[in-house]
């Protein structure tokens, strides 16, 4: 498209329709199928990685796009870039540089994203009670039966060490 040296658009105009594309963009990121809560949050985050990501950082304590990318679940490297950025988007995560490793860059859950723990938790519990007998190999520990019969503690106990794990690493 050519714009003319002596356009009689104001340079108002041209503002105000380059924010109106902006929203529409940032409109069309975050559409949802309608107004249930439930089928939002499926919307946000109910494909095949997302809560394994989070999973993974809650948990398991992966931090940078190396230990996500080296995990059990294999997930690819494109995948993972767009699921980090919609979580980003959306406020669940952030990125961060050390000061003392300028190159790294570190992924941490929000206060938003950490509150899924009961979630994820609730899906350990699920996932052993109900889907055992379809996976077999799925492991099996003192520890997960633990997290079975002491959902509440556990998901404190998560919640307190993630979130000094995180304060460690920032401060450090």
């Amino acid at each position: 498209m050519q714009v003319k040296k002596h356009s009689n658009i104001s340079k108002e105009v041209i503002i105000n329709y380059c924010v109106t594309l902006c929203h529409n963009v940032l409109d069309m990121r975050h559409s949802f199928r309608c107004g249930c809560p439930v089928t939002t949050a499926i919307d946000v985050l109910g494909d095949k990685w997302t809560l394994v990501i989070i999973k993974q950082m809650l948990l398991q304590g992966k931090q940078t796009f190396k230990d996500f990318t080296e995990s059990e679940e294999a997930i690819a490297t494109n995948i993972l870039s767009s699921r980090m950025k919609k979580l980003l988007d959306l406020g669940l995560v952030l990125k961060t540089k050390l000061p003392s490793n300028h190159k790294t860059i570190y992924y941490h859950l929000t206060e938003k994203g950490i509150s899924l723990a009961p979630i994820i938790i609730e899906m350990v519990s699920w996932g052993n009670t109900h889907l055992r007998e379809f996976n077999p190999s799925m492991i099996s520990s003192d520890e997960l039966e633990f997290i079975v019969s002491n959902k509440e503690a556990f998901i404190e106990n998560v919640i307190t060490n993630y979130k000094k794990n995180i304060n460690a690493l920032l401060c450090a």
